[in-house]
Order: structure tokens, then sequence, then C-alpha cells
């Protein structure tokens, strides 16, 4: 036999810093995700979602930073400006509504408050009328429906019977007649405080039902999964169970059926503002400028426009949330 030509050549040997690399790829390759990250990187992916998010967001801090805001415009949403009134027709002077480098919104018909300035301030009532009002249902709701759903039977029974109840009945009705009948101070509160506060209540209570139903149907189906008889035959007791095991996955519908509430919350809010029985003037609220912009509609449409399209964009902006975040939290989503 010849001898080959070439002499094979042994491989050389990886150095210390690629092996090293090599590690740490394949611990990376195998390194697992939790479901909050799967969730964040399905919501990055959707830039609608992500714009209503950041949209929430700046109205949130706009709220909040309110009294600095108007400070820094040398602007006070209760205060008059009637020399940029036409003493004839009650209008402001000038173009759309009195838009100037003073008054980037314009002002009011009468009075001549800076429509900014109540924008903003109309925002925090709006806002924490929302937020507020949808906390409180989560919590009954929760509460009431992983109740009915795990324990079943009579509880069950009588918990749906109350949902059923509740959800027949004219809720912005009773809100009316409550708020009107309320007396000016309750529980170190005065005036507009009051109503904001019956409020909160009222929609809160009336609106567990809806968050009530989904825990309820949820547990339904949890509480016969594998880790629960496992817990169950570990001898774990019903309330370790409630608020260990089935609570947690009950997360996810509670996110989203929240972000969806709470716009809801909103209009509600804007809508009892807008029938005379919100917060009282001279309180800024939405509702109540579109409510008072209804006498101005042609002679000054500015007035009715800015606060329309805040509520437009702020139910708009959670909606788009809300919708991302169900499909971020949904596993069987297709994007």
């Amino acid at each position: 036999m010849t001898a080959p030509l070439h002499e094979p050549t042994a491989e050389a040997a990886p150095s210390a810093a690629e092996e090293a690399a090599l590690v740490s790829a394949d611990a990376k390759a195998v390194q697992g995700r939790s479901l909050g990250r799967i969730a964040w990187e399905r919501l990055k992916r959707d830039k609608l979602a992500l714009t209503g998010g950041a949209v929430v967001l700046f109205l949130v801090v706009i709220a909040l930073l309110a009294p600095v805001i108007t400070s820094l415009l040398g602007q006070d949403p209760n205060e008059y400006h009637e020399n940029l009134i036409d003493p004839l027709f009650g209008t402001p002077t000038g173009s759309l509504g009195g838009i100037s480098g003073d008054h980037l919104l314009g002002v009011e018909p009468v009075n001549g408050r800076d429509i900014l300035a109540r924008i903003l301030y109309g925002a925090r009532i709006s806002l924490l009328v929302g937020f507020l009002s949808a906390l409180v249902a989560v919590i009954l709701g929760t509460l009431l429906g992983i109740l009915a759903g795990f324990f079943g039977g009579w509880v069950d029974s009588a918990i749906s019977r109350v949902m059923d109840g509740l959800l027949a009945f004219p809720q912005l009705l009773f809100i009316i007649a409550l708020v009107s009948v309320m007396p000016s101070d309750m529980l170190g509160l005065t005036g507009s405080s009051v109503r904001v506060f019956v409020m909160i209540l009222v929609i809160g209570f009336f609106g567990w039902p809806y968050i009530g139903r989904v825990v309820r149907g949820q547990t339904l189906s949890l509480r016969e999964r594998e880790y629960v008889e496992a817990a169950r035959s570990l001898g774990a007791g019903r309330l370790y169970i409630l608020f260990k095991e089935l609570l947690p996955n009950l997360v996810a519908p509670i996110v989203v059926y929240t972000t969806m509430m709470i716009p809801t919350n909103i209009l509600t809010e804007a809508a009892l503002s807008f029938l005379g029985v919100g917060v009282k003037p001279p309180t800024a609220s939405w509702g109540q400028m579109l409510s008072s912009a209804i006498d101005y509609y042609e002679s000054d449409p500015m007035y009715m426009v800015v606060p329309g399209v805040a509520i437009f964009i702020t139910v708009l902006a959670f909606n788009l949330f809300g919708d991302g975040v169900r499909d971020a939290l949904d596993p069987k989503a297709s994007r």
C-alpha cells in the first residue's frame, strides 16, 4: 500500500474563552422564560397596544401634575377672564374659541375660564373614578367569584343570583337617585368629594358582577386541575388552595378585564357629570364641560370638541392597551 499524500491533521483544541462562550450559549439556549416575560415580549410586538399604553401613562402623569402644569402655564382652572368674552354674544373673542399663546385650547364662553387647565383637572376626576371604581369591582368580583366557583352548591347559587339581580338593576338611575339625596357633608368630605366618593362606590359595586362571572367560570375549570388535586392530597387547606393555587392562575383574566373596565367607568362618570349629578361646579369635569357646551355648539364648537376629543382619546387608548394585554396573556392568540 502507498502512503496517503496528505497526513490528517488533528483539530486544534478550543481555547478557554471559546469553551466559556459555548457554555454560555448552551445555557441561554436552554434557559426558560417566565410567563410574564413571554407576555411582555408578545406585547412589545403590538405597536398599537404600546401606543395606547403610552397615551394612558401620559394621561396619568398630566393628571397627577395638573397643578404644576397649570402653574407653569400661568393659568387657573377657576379664574375668570371676562375681558376675553364678547359682551353681546357671550362667546370668546378671536378665532377657534379664543385660542392664543396664553390660552392654548381657548376659553369657555360667558366666564372665560381656560379650557386647557380645566381639561387637565378634569382628567384627575375621570381617572380617579375610573381606576378606584375598577379596584372596588375587582376586589369584590374576584373574592365572590372565586368563592362561588370553588365551593359550588348553595354558595354558588346564592352568589350567582345576586350577580343576576345586580346585572338587571338600572345602575344609572340608581346613581342619579342616590346622588340627588346625598348630604353635602359625609365622612369628613364636602362638596364634590362626596359625589366622587359615592360614584366610586356605586360604580364599583354594580361593576363587580361582570368580573365575578369571569372569575367564577375560570375557577370552575381550574378547581379540577391536577395541581389542585395534588395539593388536596398533600393535605392543603381550602384557603391555601384558593389563594396559593387558584388565585395566581386567575391574574391574567383579572388584569385583562380590569383594563376593559376602566374606560367604561370613565364613560359612566362623564355621563353622570353630563346629566348634572356628577361633581359640583366649579370642579372641572369633562362630562360637565360637554353639558355646558350644548348651548354653544353653533357659535363656539371648539368648546364641545375639546372635551369630546379628550374622552375619545382616553377611552380609545385604554381599549387598545387592553386588547394588547389580552392578546399577550392569551397563549392561543395568533399574534
